[in-house]
């Protein structure tokens, strides 16, 4: 069971990560108007917006995306890109 600290950092991460979204992923729609687990290349975002985003989700953060993550499926959604930052931050804390 997760902490109450640990529930409201999870819940800036995706606060952070959609505002990260909303400056850099170019989206044809309202972000606000998003599920975590929608499709994020189906709502616009580009190729190149995503290099946008996980520049602005590293400097967030303070984090690097390791090659190994650089691929499709971490972008596709807020929930994944949420779970990447978490393991970015939990790496970083060891």
């Amino acid at each position: 069971m997760e902490s109450k600290a640990e529930s409201s950092s999870r819940a800036d991460v995706v606060e952070t990560v959609r505002q990260m979204i909303q400056q850099h992923a170019r989206l044809s729609v309202d972000v606000g108007g998003l599920s975590d687990q929608d499709d994020l290349f189906a709502a616009g975002m580009s190729s190149l917006a995503t290099v946008s985003v996980m520049l602005g989700i590293e400097n967030a953060f303070d984090v690097e995306f390791p090659d190994s993550m650089l691929k499709r499926s971490v972008f596709q959604s807020i929930s994944a890109l949420r779970a990447a930052v978490d393991q970015l931050l939990s790496d970083a804390a060891r």
